[in-house]
């Protein structure tokens, strides 16, 4: 699908960095980007977000291109958004619609097609009217007349119905979820979650950790079902459940975060983050400050947090850990897709596991357990989902003093 790219540029944050993530959010979504379409404003136009005149700019790209729809780098309210489809006579997308599409496309578990349900209906409700202004009238003729509702309000109605049963059902397999973290906390195992900006490398991380096998692409929002795995890390720990979480994205859409709640909890609940940075993106402070601000939103500030700098033989990094002024853990340097440096992130778990509030006691191997070989996982699992902490100011390892920093962990 022939697509047109609109950015507008507040004077906020890496403008370049943020139109270059909307061109591969379009691919992964499906679209070919044809053109791209930048303007400077100090605040949206309230009638066409971008003006009048960019508005006609838009559209005679429409016609010269054959473009057949137009997605714009930016949340539009519904006005916005059917006026300019008015205008321009082409589907328009906002950057929420855009993710929402994607997050349809990759949820491939029951769990996660419900969430994602959920998520549209709820970005739907607002946006009933766009275009069928025919909604509004009342029905009317022989043995239609009645309740006096009109289409638009039916609708309506019936959206509100579905979102109340999708909660319904979202709440059972919550409850389901919540037993099986019980059972693991029976069990004192030790559950550590992986989170980070979306295409950071977690699942070529979980792989490389657990063998698992999950799938892997260089694209964003590759993986949406959360997958957890059995991993046993020696006679010290013993197993540890290790799980691959759906990845962050600026400005995330409220309604996915709502939605995934259920899931994200497999973060909120976990005992230890491993925050995975992709430490050859320029723009990787802001990411980490991103997901942070997610974490944050879901309640999973107070976790217990590393650092994973990813992908160091692309940045011109070597495998290290890196530890606070207290001598915590707070950054480990590995490459996952070349196996750099995973040992050292495998103790690093381990020596977490250790200092865990009263786990002194926990991690005794049966004498009757048979060991597993490392990396060796048992069961799945499973759970769904598409996940900061408030970090305290973040160095990163290319300045000269990378020593001097504050621990971003409790």
């Amino acid at each position: 699908m022939r697509a047109a790219l609109v950015g507008v540029d507040f004077g906020h944050g890496d403008f370049t960095a943020s139109v270059e993530e909307l061109m591969l959010l379009s691919r992964s979504a499906g679209a070919d980007p044809i053109t791209t379409i930048t303007a400077k404003r100090s605040s949206p136009d309230s009638a066409y977000f971008v003006g009048s005149g960019k508005a006609d700019e838009i559209a005679d790209a429409v016609v010269n291109d054959g473009l057949e729809i137009v997605i714009f780098n930016h949340a539009l309210s519904p006005a916005q958004q059917r006026n300019l489809e008015k205008r321009l006579n082409i589907r328009v997308l906002d950057r929420t619609s855009l993710i929402l599409d994607i997050f349809a496309q990759r949820a491939k578990s029951h769990e996660g097609k419900l969430q994602v349900e959920l998520a549209q209906l709820q970005h739907l409700a607002t946006r009933l009217i766009r275009g069928w202004t025919h909604l509004e009238r009342q029905k009317g003729g022989i043995g239609l007349r009645g309740p006096g509702e009109t289409q638009l309000e039916t609708d309506r109605r019936l959206i509100g119905d579905r979102v109340k049963a999708l909660r319904a059902r979202l709440e059972k397999l919550h409850k389901q979820r919540e037993t099986q973290r019980r059972a693991r906390g029976r069990s004192h195992t030790f559950s550590v979650s992986l989170v980070g900006y979306t295409n950071a490398g977690k699942s070529t991380l979980f792989n490389a950790v657990t063998k698992a096998g999950v799938y892997v692409a260089d694209q964003l929002f590759a993986t949406l079902d959360t997958t957890s795995r059995r991993v046993y890390l020696g006679q010290d720990v013993g197993n540890v459940v290790i799980s691959d979480t759906v990845g962050f994205v600026r400005e995330l859409p409220h309604q996915l975060v709502a939605a995934f709640r259920a899931t994200l909890e497999e973060t909120i609940h976990a005992d230890l983050l491993l925050h995975v940075v992709d430490a050859a993106s320029p723009v990787r402070m802001e990411q980490i400050e991103q997901v942070n601000l997610v974490l944050k939103e879901i309640g999973a500030d107070h976790i217990p947090q590393i650092l994973v700098w990813n992908k160091i033989d692309a940045a011109g990094l070597e495998p290290a850990v890196e530890r606070d002024e207290d001598g915590k853990l707070h950054r480990v340097f590995i490459s996952a897709q070349k196996g750099i440096g995973l040992d050292l992130l495998r103790a690093a778990i381990v020596e977490s596991a250790k200092d865990a509030p009263g786990s002194a006691h926990l991690y005794q191997q049966p004498d009757d357990e048979p060991a597993q070989h490392p990396g060796e996982d048992e069961a799945p699992d499973d759970a769904q989902g598409d996940a900061s902490s408030d970090q305290a100011c973040e160095a990163d390892p290319t300045d000269s003093n990378p020593t001097n920093i504050h621990a971003g962990t409790r």
